[in-house]
């Protein structure tokens, strides 16, 4: 693949805070926002739902740029990522799915051969563009710097290429990924009729991903996040072997459109030194692992981003405030950390904890 040129690590000025600690850049306070940040837990958002389903609010740019702003501005978080949904790429690339209650995403014909990987689609990714305009329309309302001098980050986002592949393969959600795993490892028989499915469905992911991306950035976020969120089940030597060249290969193209890349992974410490290979500006860490350990397996050349377990926000505020203050005494004041869950808020959670949350961290952050 042809080398490409990578942004200095170096935040642009009057850059947001959370820009400047992506890049590992002096802040004056720890940036804060949470993963899955507009969803089920918030009354707002449940209104907006009465009305649109999941699919509708992603596919309608003022309905995801008002679910997006309003979470945003009720927390008082640093920054905002817009609503979408990791498979969005699916339809333009020929492969239908829908959410079914209490299944989750359902892909109805599965990818399981070389053929069915031949059939993919590269060509239509103009059509993901009313994420860009959600964003567009999300940039221009947050353009102006707020009470405290600061503008709001603006995340844009898209999945992995493993993680992807697995929706794909698997027809959804997955525990054991049996036929995922199958697809990878026919790539290393090369007398198998499927040896070169797994390669070419991360060549076709890649390109339509970075199209995708391009354009969230052309629309005004400054700052993309690529989700991996299953790359847990992966062996570290799995990883390496079918899964790290092509993420490393999308986070370059990303990182190359002047934009920090955020990496983020759940149940992955043991894929933490690997991660950093990736060139990622920031990796995400899940509650499973302390922030400073993490860090350490990370690596010094980057940022990190974590990593309060989401269901602490149900404990009594005595020892939401403990934990909160553990993990900021853990990043040390390091340059670098950016404050979040390990994982997504889920439904039911008090939107009153969410926002104390905020509140110590621009106390003590």
């Amino acid at each position: 693949m042809s080398e490409i040129l990578v942004p200095a690590s170096v935040a642009p000025p009057g850059s947001s805070r959370f820009v400047r600690a992506c890049l590992r850049q002096p802040v004056d306070r720890t940036p804060v926002w949470f993963l899955r940040q507009a969803g089920r837990y918030m009354p707002e958002y449940m209104a907006v739902r009465k009305n649109h389903s999941l699919l509708e609010i992603c596919r309608t740019p003022q309905v995801a740029a008002e679910v997006t702003i309003t979470a945003a501005e009720r927390l008082g978080v640093d920054a905002a990522i817009i609503f979408a949904d990791l498979l969005l790429p699916f339809t333009p690339m020929g492969l239908d799915f829908e959410f079914v209650n209490g299944e989750g995403p359902v892909v109805h014909q599965p990818v399981r051969s070389l053929a069915h990987v031949e059939a993919l689609r590269t060509d239509r990714a103009e059509e993901l563009g009313y994420v860009a305009k959600a964003i567009e329309i999300v940039a221009k309302h947050f353009e102006a710097p707020r009470a405290d001098g600061d503008t709001l980050g603006i995340i844009g986002f898209c999945g992995a290429p493993f993680t992807l592949a697995s929706y794909m393969i698997e027809g959804g959600s997955s525990r054991n990924y049996i036929d995922t795993k199958k697809l990878m490892y026919a790539s290393s028989l090369p007398g198998s009729p499927d040896a070169k499915a797994w390669p070419l469905l991360m060549e076709k992911l890649i390109a339509v991903l970075t199209e995708y991306a391009q354009q969230q950035v052309n629309a005004g976020a400054d700052v993309i996040q690529v989700f991996d969120s299953w790359a847990g089940a992966l062996s570290v030597s799995d990883y390496r072997d079918y899964c790290l060249a092509p993420t490393t290969e999308l986070i370059k193209r990303i990182r190359a459109m002047g934009v920090p890349v955020i990496y983020f992974g759940v149940d992955t410490a043991s894929l933490l030194p690997t991660f950093s290979e990736t060139g990622a500006d920031v990796l995400g860490l899940d509650w499973r692992v302390p922030l400073d350990e993490g860090w350490k397996l990370a690596g010094s050349g980057v940022a990190v981003q974590g990593n309060l377990d989401p269901i602490t926000l149900f404990a009594p505020e005595s020892v939401l405030e403990a934990r909160v203050k553990e993990i900021l005494a853990l990043a040390n004041k390091r340059p670098g950390h950016i404050f979040n869950l390990g994982h997504g808020i889920v439904p039911g959670t008090p939107v009153d904890n969410v926002i104390k949350v905020v509140e110590l961290i621009k106390q003590h952050g």
